[in-house]
């Protein structure tokens, strides 16, 4: 941890589920509360392969920063970071770059609560955490300029995030925001879910979330792509999650055994 500022008491509310901790639940967690559970079930009940999914989105997010260290990045904004599940992003970049600096951020308190355990880094490099929201990129933007440089490239993530913001949120121009702050070389790294292959099951799931509250922006294949508008997509450009660059990981259990409903992709600023 870089910074000497304690972490705040929080409230954490537990009357409505909460993406990052039904991500939790799926991923077999333990900081989730029953109204997560709850959820977590109704949608096994729409796709039993739910987990299998969360653990695709993971292990993307591992495959994409192996990629990115091995190709000279030393900095990490990972926006909608989640519950620490090891390895965390921190932890495979610092692998290859112990000198890699990374910020995480995410808006949920409970995240916030177990911040310490996402602060464990090498001492070469460094390792923080923000409470804030992907709706508000200067605040991000502001607290992310006192742990990376922003004069070299940054590798903004953002894994099974943007289906949780609306295009009412104004989501491709949240990106674009966070983008224009980021020198050429960086890049942008996406997972995102979508209704292209399951459009049934898909729209049960995104009406059982809005009348709990929860948005669910499920996006196209040509939506998705918009996010890289102005950027080199690395290849093999836009694919399912579990397809792209597979030999920088191991495979996931049931990740073959059916669609995978969501996209990945990985895209370099000139």
């Amino acid at each position: 941890m870089t910074g000497q500022d304690p972490i705040p008491a929080v409230q954490i509310d537990t009357t409505r589920p909460h993406p990052a901790r039904m991500y939790d639940w799926y991923l077999g967690g333990k900081d989730n509360y029953p109204v997560d559970e709850e959820m977590g079930r109704q949608m096994l009940t729409l796709d039993p392969r739910v987990p299998v999914m969360a653990r695709v989105n993971r292990a993307f997010m591992h495959r994409a920063t192996r990629w990115l260290a091995a190709n000279g990045v030393r900095q990490f904004l990972d926006i909608g970071t989640g519950i620490p599940t090891e390895p965390n992003l921190h932890q495979i970049a610092q692998e290859t770059a112990p000198d890699a600096r990374v910020v995480y951020c995410d808006n949920d308190s409970i995240v916030l609560a177990h911040a310490a355990a996402l602060l464990r880094g090498t001492d070469e490099g460094a390792t923080e955490y923000l409470q804030a929201d992907v709706r508000d990129p200067d605040a991000i933007l502001e607290g992310a300029r006192k742990v990376l440089d922003f004069t070299r490239p940054v590798a903004l993530s953002l894994i099974a995030l943007l289906h949780f913001v609306s295009d009412d949120d104004g989501a491709h121009d949240l990106v674009r925001r966070l983008l224009a702050e980021l020198p050429s070389g960086s890049y942008l790294v996406i997972t995102h879910a979508t209704a292209d292959f399951t459009p049934e099951e898909s729209k049960a799931a995104t009406e059982k979330l809005r009348a709990a509250g929860v948005t669910l922006a499920l996006r196209s294949r040509e939506e998705f792509t918009r996010f890289f508008d102005g950027l080199d997509l690395v290849e093999p450009g836009v694919e399912v999650p579990h397809h792209w660059h597979p030999e920088l990981g191991e495979p996931v259990p049931g990740q073959d055994d059916g669609v995978i409903p969501g996209y990945g992709a990985v895209g370099r600023k000139p």
